[in-house]
């Protein structure tokens, strides 16, 4: 018995028609070009005559059999391709040329086919060698090639102003109803903050939350995905590359319960202190907050945590602490890259799972040489393309960060009315895609990591009298 090895999906014919419209008909490269890339086509020649076609497009210049012709020699490839005489042939079997985007999108379609196999294939391989302990880890490099072959299908295309205008009517329509209008945005819990937002966290948007180490970006993103997830019932992922659990738990008991951070952290605790914490464990624990604390992470394995977390709980929320710690995918040349990278697959994750992605970012160190310490989007600019890929960009700034309370009232000694601010917290939001800019104050309470309004401080946790 003779076995013949399967030969992976493919369609010659469609593939010549394809080659041979674009050696005949002017218009029709832009048809196929957003569709396929070479290396979508099964057999070289194809391929080779395909490039040359775009090569001779890009460069502004006729594609015929004659150009085509020429550029394939310039190559080293015509006589491999099969000389003139083939791309004659091609085009005398032509069947007609006003079908090219038609057997394109057969073309693509058996691509991502054998692309798929080919991430199947390597999904076996690890899986067989089962070198790695970790299945989580594993299962995260799977959803990763999987969602790569997605990826490769997505081609978006022009819509008329019509259809956009409709679509935006009945999106409109739908947000007149209260539920609408609770989810189309989440709550940052500031109520300065959410009207300068238009609402709070919008749903695809990358929100970048920028600070100089120790100013508070850690426990505003705590904040954040505790007012969300208590006051909204929000599904909140948080991925924490730089802190553990156990110390982001104990930051949000802290903001909870009202009790010092430090204190939670001894142990040593009254019995008033006591009953705080368990109040506050009680009302942490029925939210739906979910931790992440892996300290390497790279883009395709939060991708694929997080859309699974989507799947199996639902999912409005996610928070990244920090950016800069997330490891890309693939090697990259320098440093300034492989940020870039970062900001760009975050900016891809808020779009694909439609909620909005927090991230924090750390600031160079180009603020602390300045006379005034105020963070300026200019910051961030070393930072790859992190200002460009952001719909939001917010900096945390405390002034009392970066002067002692004795030396303030030494410059203010004139002023005595002009108390030192140790609790004043600035959101400067320097980026706002979609809407204003300006600088919203909040009061930062350190020993609990929590933020506040100011017009609005939240009321000390309450126990019962007697």
């Amino acid at each position: 018995m003779i076995v013949t090895e399967k030969l992976p999906p493919h369609d010659i014919e469609a593939e010549k028609a394809v080659v041979a419209s674009l050696l005949v008909d002017p218009e029709a490269i832009y048809k196929v070009a957003p569709l396929l890339k070479g290396e979508d086509f099964f057999r070289e020649e194809h391929r080779w005559i395909y490039e040359a076609c775009r090569e001779l497009w890009q460069r502004g210049e006729a594609i015929n059999q004659v150009t085509v012709a020429h550029e394939l020699a310039r190559r080293g490839l015509l006589e491999q391709t099969g000389g003139v005489a083939y791309l004659s042939q091609l085009v005398a079997e032509l069947p007609t040329p006003l079908v090219a985007e038609h057997y394109a999108r057969i073309v693509q379609r058996d691509a991502i086919y054998r692309s798929l196999l080919q991430a199947a294939q390597e999904i076996a391989q690890f899986a067989y060698r089962a070198e790695d302990p970790d299945v989580g880890r594993v299962l995260a490099r799977a959803e990763a090639l999987i969602a790569a072959v997605r990826q490769t299908q997505e081609v978006r295309d022009f819509q008329h102003l019509r259809e956009v205008l409709e679509e935006y009517q009945r999106s409109q329509a739908a947000l007149t109803s209260p539920v609408a209008a609770e989810a189309r945005a989440i709550t940052t819990g500031y109520m300065d903050l959410d009207t300068l937002l238009l609402g709070g966290l919008k749903r695809a948007e990358l929100i970048i939350v920028a600070a100089r180490t120790g100013l508070g970006k850690t426990s505003l993103l705590l904040n954040f995905a505790r007012n969300a997830a208590l006051r909204q019932k929000a599904t909140v992922a948080i991925f924490s590359l730089e802190m553990a659990a156990e110390q982001l738990a104990q930051r949000l008991l802290a903001m909870e319960s009202g009790v010092d951070s430090a204190r939670i952290g001894t142990g040593v605790l009254n019995d008033r202190e006591e009953r705080l914490i368990s109040r506050a464990i009680g009302r942490l624990a029925d939210a739906s907050i979910y931790i992440d604390d892996s300290p390497v992470l790279t883009m395709a394995e939060i991708r694929a945590k997080a859309r699974r977390l989507q799947v199996e709980r639902g999912l409005d929320l996610v928070l990244v602490d920090y950016l800069q710690l997330v490891r890309p995918d693939l090697r990259l040349e320098n440093r300034v890259q492989e940020v870039s990278y970062i900001s760009r697959s975050l900016k891809a994750l808020a779009r694909d799972l439609d909620v909005p992605v927090v991230a924090a970012a750390q600031l160079s160190r180009a603020a602390d040489t300045r006379a005034s310490h105020i963070p300026q989007l200019s910051d961030l600019r070393e930072s790859g393309s992190i200002e460009q890929d952001a719909d939001v960009v917010m900096f945390v700034y405390r002034e009392a960060a970066y002067i002692r309370k004795e030396e303030w009232e030494e410059m203010h000694k004139d002023k005595p009315s002009q108390a030192y601010p140790a609790e004043d917290a600035q959101i400067i939001v320097a980026k706002h895609r979609n809407g204003p800019t300006s600088t919203i104050h909040l009061r930062f309470r350190q020993k609990i990591a929590r933020f506040e309004d100011l017009l609005v401080q939240e009321a000390e946790a309450w126990e019962p009298q007697g």
